[in-house]
């Protein structure tokens, strides 16, 4: 079949609309002989039944392998280099308690950005030591629990958080560790960088002043430096980027050493993941391979010992080992005028779902690009190219921008959209005054709730009309 004129150059008729690109899915996932969608053996209807649509459905054993995988590549290639690695999870793409658990139980550290994503990573039981606090803006009480409780480092990402720091651990009679974050004027995202003198950005300090802004740490004996910190940007399929940035901040790390101890350098995480079949994102075993490498390289350059490395992947663990499931609602076809220097009229079928933008802001926001597969049947029908879009009264509501479903797709389906795992659930809002949906893990055929369905009567009851009356 030939490839419908509204759809994106990328995108060309699968042979069978019914396959599951493994880089898309989750380990775990697959079609049973029915033709029914299964995770870890459960399928997709007797997940609708249980806990209704949407819901965000998590290959658990596949979250924990990313996880345990990526800790494991990276400490084989760091001693490799003659140093070692740590993982931090970044908290932010997806966090829930249980969650939190599985990353401790595969030996990861945990990066937080807010006071409620600490509050949940304390609820876990993670040790507070294994814990770092981000943020351009923490405030005072953030601050003040963080190091109260232990927190293996704060990255400080202003001169004034240097002394809000440093008054907290002196009032606690702690050392506070602490990492600067530095403003290295290298932006990656997919394929390509770009490197600048400086980034018009709210985070971080500008890699000119480091060496004055780190002298003023030093100046407080409450504080303990660890080192620099740069994010570069997220969804990056290469390291070209990270090669750069750090080629920079191993000139200043070199200074920095000379007036004491520098003992780690963080490169943040961004690491890509597939949303589609044609997203070709670096193995994250060899992603560790070359930054052990770029890393070392950049050390003998500057004659400095290799350091103990730091990174944060969020999107790369969590992102793929979730799907969405969603049902069908309604079929509309949409005749659309082609260009004149074509002439003629195409065909977008629109697919809505009982979700949207309250689930999946990604599309909407970013103009993100997701895949979406019938998950209750398989269909022998030819293809149809169609959008997904959401239920909410908006029309930039849409999931899924462009895919090619059977053309017979049909009220009453379930569909299931992959690599939901990273910011969905995180970035989920009650627009329209939908409840945000639950989050379910499944392991071995058995099912169990993370995060519960949120209710009308949860929405209601934060609305003081409703006590007043």
């Amino acid at each position: 079949m030939s490839a419908n004129p509204l759809a994106p150059s990328w995108l060309q008729p699968p042979d069978d609309a019914n396959s599951l690109p493994p880089a898309v899915w989750s380990q775990n996932v697959s079609r049973a002989a029915s033709g029914e969608l299964t995770v870890a053996g459960l399928g997709a209807s007797a997940i609708a039944a249980r806990f209704g649509t949407p819901v965000y459905v998590v290959d658990e054993a596949d979250a924990r392998s990313r996880a345990r995988g990526i800790r494991e590549s990276f400490d084989r290639e760091f001693a490799r280099v003659g140093s070692s690695a740590k993982v931090y999870y970044a908290g932010k793409a997806f966090l829930s308690i249980e969650v939190a658990r599985w990353m401790a139980d595969a030996g990861l550290n945990i990066d937080v950005c807010s006071g409620g994503e600490l509050a949940v990573a304390l609820a876990a039981g993670v040790d507070p030591s294994r814990l770092g606090l981000h943020g351009n803006n923490k405030s005072v009480a953030e601050i003040d629990r963080a190091v109260r409780v232990g927190l293996g480092a704060i990255v400080l990402d202003s001169l004034v958080e240097i002394e809000r720091v440093a008054d907290a651990a002196a009032r606690h009679g702690r050392i506070q560790p602490v990492r600067l974050r530095i403003n290295s004027g290298v932006h990656a995202s997919t394929h390509e960088y770009l490197a600048t003198a400086r980034e018009d950005q709210k985070f971080g300090i500008p890699l000119a002043d480091a060496e004055d802004v780190v002298a003023r740490i030093r100046g407080h004996e409450s504080l303990a430096f660890l080192g620099l910190h740069s994010h570069i940007g997220s969804q990056i399929f290469d390291t070209d980027g990270f090669a750069e940035a750090a080629s920079r901040l191993f000139a200043l790390h070199a200074r920095l050493l000379a007036r004491g101890p520098v003992p780690e350098l963080n490169l943040g995480g961004g690491f890509g993941i597939a949303y589609t079949s044609v997203d070709t994102p670096t193995p994250l075993d060899e992603i560790a391979r070359r930054f052990a490498d770029i890393v070392s390289t950049a050390a003998a350059e500057f004659g400095v010992p290799v350091p103990v490395v730091a990174i944060e992947p969020g999107r790369a663990i969590i992102g793929p080992s979730t799907f969405t499931l969603y049902e069908v609602g309604t079929i509309k076809d949409v005749e659309v005028t082609l260009p004149a220097s074509t002439g003629g009229v195409a065909i977008r079928k629109y697919v809505s779902i009982d979700g949207g933008m309250s689930d999946n802001i990604r599309p909407a926001l970013y103009g993100a690009d997701y895949s979406a597969r019938i998950a209750g049947r398989r269909s022998g029908a030819g293809t149809a190219l169609v959008r997904v879009a959401g239920k909410h009264c908006e029309s930039g509501d849409i999931v899924v921008h462009a895919e090619y479903l059977p053309g017979d797709v049909a009220p009453g389906d379930l569909l299931a959209v992959p690599a939901t795992g990273a910011y969905c659930w995180a970035l989920a809002n009650n627009y329209n005054y939908l409840g945000r949906p639950p989050v379910i893990a499944v392991k071995d055929g058995v099912a169990r709730v993370l995060i519960r369905r949120e209710t009308e009567d949860d929405l209601l009851r934060r609305d003081t009309g409703l006590a007043a009356e």
